[in-house]
């Protein structure tokens, strides 16, 4: 298209999914500060330096040896965040580590798979329980209704072993216990559908790289 003797050009704002950033980004600014990912992550680091996440350390080696595990810090920030947001499918929960912004900054762009945080899971149920039970205990305390979508009922938990303590820590531990169970029923389920190896949101077979797919979708252009 030409005007007076000019070519004429769209003015799009430059777009390239390849392109490469001058300088390092920083996972922080993805987030705001009053997001739900910087809570449960800031919260998260402040229990693990007094010592409350202890329990999700145990059955790994201090040596040094072996192939390096995921931190249990993170696949504990990943767990209690999903469930805050009402994922329960580890599957969904592995793909958002991925996809989500708020997973990839609590994940520091890691991205573990369902089996290692499924299995992780299953081996800390019992720590799992107690540290959901603080953390709520902790939220109502400080006066949230809710997290995420986990609704806490406006309860305010008394600052003495008084009997309306003890119902509010009872009713915790049941909201819990329904929370964990479906989690596992969810992921079990999954299990059969899928099988125990895959997610479920992968491409078929012979479209999953980049030279299958151009090779199929040319073949089906000309």
């Amino acid at each position: 298209m030409e005007l007076e003797g000019r070519v004429m050009a769209y003015n799009f704002l430059p777009y390239d999914e390849q392109q490469l950033y001058l300088l390092p980004a920083s996972i922080v600014e993805w987030v705001r500060d009053d997001s739900l990912a910087r809570f449960v992550g800031e919260t998260m680091d402040l229990l693990d330096r007094g010592g409350q996440l202890t329990g999700f350390y145990e059955g790994y080696r201090r040596d040094g040896w072996g192939h390096p595990a995921y931190h249990p810090r993170m696949l504990v920030k990943v767990l209690v965040y999903g469930y805050c947001i009402g994922v329960t499918s580890l599957r969904k929960l592995a793909a958002a580590c991925e996809n989500d912004i708020a997973l990839r900054y609590l994940t520091a762009n890691q991205q573990p798979d369902f089996r290692t945080i499924s299995d992780f899971r299953k081996d800390h149920l019992s720590a799992l329980n107690e540290l959901f039970v603080e953390v709520l205990g902790l939220c109502i305390e400080a006066g949230l209704v809710k997290l995420g979508r986990v609704a806490l009922d406006g309860r305010k938990i008394a600052g003495n072993a008084s009997l309306d303590q003890n119902r509010d820590e009872e009713w915790l531990q049941k909201e819990i216990a329904k929370l964990l169970a479906e989690a596992e029923r969810v992921d079990a389920e999954e299990d059969g559908t899928y099988g125990r190896e895959e997610r479920g949101d992968e491409l078929p077979q012979g479209l999953r790289t980049h030279d299958e797919r151009m090779k199929r979708i040319f073949s089906n252009l000309v």
